[in-house]
């Protein structure tokens, strides 16, 4: 037997979530090949199996979190019996502590429809047995807390509807069910109050129903992460961004002179993004500050230019990083942007190619914006937004010429970075893309 593990994706990885299961339990599983997903806050990833044989159990399903090292499947040798996996049927609610649980007759007639009424319950008295209580008083206490909760909230006793548990008992269903018929149907006219020696307390008023219709999933763990960090960042930096329009009229040309040669001799598509890298690396090195991050009161001034590129995935968005950028020719971020990429869709990422950037660039350009704000990335100070790049008419010496251009945006934290530094950035920026230095190729 081998027992298949959640694996620890990195030093920061406590836990991880399973995903999808690539084989049923009975199906032959060979070694490496992919067994099933994971999702972590920093990274989806496909799981190989560690063994070849038939697949004997899955002991974790889909959307199930759980900590690194839990046994989350068993693999048998070949020829093993296998047994189906049973389903355990879900455990009723618990009682409230101090109850002891009555199975209804045998023959009990079947309940009538829940029925409440809107008045305030009123909890059993704790102090008298169970033996003295009345038949209401015993319905309630067969009832869940988080039932008696709801039934509080919305103002209904419990006391005066028949659940549909075998027993009699309200159930979370039964509750939720009846407030949304409640909802939907036409308000009644109200009947005169009835003698009573006490004033009954006033109902609350009841929620409109919108009538909208909707579907609520849960946010994956890459999702719910994002939104985290999006929250820290807008939380933590000055945010302020700057707007520059570049000519890339002749990072098109070279683009596309030498694209048919780099795809036959390196098998590399050469786009736009490996020049506005190489421009970029080399204002970063112009201008270390935007290569900066904040350490309480202290600056750190990163020694390597680590870049992340934003990539939107079907199912969140993830940022690979590569490493010393400022290392590499136009050749080698050329192959270094088309693999993180390719690999980030595939799920084939490791957690620290997704950990270590000191800036990043992110592309909105390719669905058609003209530009935006984006988000900055903590610990990092800056972030770099390539608008959609497009022929325009422009004035080039006193005459309209169509040239191909493209809207930058820089979000700064204004905490390091003052108005000028991030504008001198730009202008280093804008000039090493509309001069690109053909020797760089």
């Amino acid at each position: 037997m081998t027992d298949v593990i959640m694996p620890q994706m990195g030093e920061s990885i406590a836990e991880g979530t399973v995903t999808k299961w690539m084989k049923n339990v009975g199906d032959r599983v060979q070694r490496d090949e992919p067994l099933f997903e994971i999702s972590t806050d920093k990274v989806d990833a496909e799981i190989p199996a560690p063994a070849t044989g038939v697949l004997k159990e899955i002991r974790v399903q889909p959307g199930a979190t759980v900590p690194i090292n839990t046994v989350v499947a068993v693999i048998a040798a070949e020829g093993a019996a296998v047994v189906a996996p049973v389903v355990a049927p879900a455990a009723p609610e618990a009682p409230p502590a101090g109850s002891v649980a009555r199975p209804a007759p045998p023959d009990a007639p079947p309940a009538p429809p829940v029925n409440f009424v809107l008045e305030p319950e009123q909890a059993p008295r704790p102090d008298r047995p169970r033996s003295e209580m009345t038949a209401d008083e015993l319905r309630q206490t067969r009832s869940s807390p988080v039932v008696r909760r709801i039934a509080a909230e919305h103002n209904l006793d419990i006391r005066e509807g028949t659940g549909t548990d075998i027993a009699g008992r309200v159930t979370k269903q039964d509750i939720l069910g009846h407030i949304e018929t409640r909802a939907a149907a036409p308000a009644a006219p109200t009947p005169p109050p009835a003698p009573s020696m006490a004033s009954p307390a006033p109902a609350a008023p009841a929620t409109p129903s919108s009538g909208a219709r909707g579907e609520v999933v849960p946010m994956s763990p890459i999702r719910k992460k994002t939104a985290e960090h999006m929250v820290l960042s807008k939380r933590t930096s000055a945010h302020v961004a700057t707007v520059f329009e570049i000519d890339m009229t002749r990072v098109d040309q070279l683009r596309q002179h030498h694209r048919p040669a780099y795809e036959q001799r390196s098998g590399v598509r050469l786009t736009y993004l490996p020049f506005i890298l190489k421009a970029t690396v080399d204002a970063l090195k112009a201008f270390p500050v935007l290569n900066a991050s904040i350490d309480g009161d202290s600056i750190v001034y990163h020694k390597d230019v680590n870049v992340g590129l934003a990539v939107a995935l079907d199912w969140g968005l993830i940022v690979p990083v590569i490493h010393r950028a400022d290392e590499k020719n136009l050749l080698g971020l050329a192959r270094a942007v088309n693999d993180l990429a390719d690999r980030a869709r595939a799920k084939k990422l490791r957690v620290d190619e997704v950990q270590g950037g000191t800036f990043t660039i992110t592309n909105p350009g390719v669905f058609g914006s003209l530009f935006g704000t984006p988000i900055i990335n903590q610990p990092q100070v800056a972030i770099l937004g390539v608008g959609t790049i497009e022929k325009r008419p422009v004035v080039r010496a006193d005459a309209i010429a169509i040239r191909t251009m493209a809207y930058f945006a820089l979000s700064f934290d204004h905490r390091l970075v003052d108005g000028a530094d991030a504008d001198r950035f730009m202008a280093h920026l804008k000039q090493g893309l509309e001069e690109f230095d053909e020797k760089a190729l």
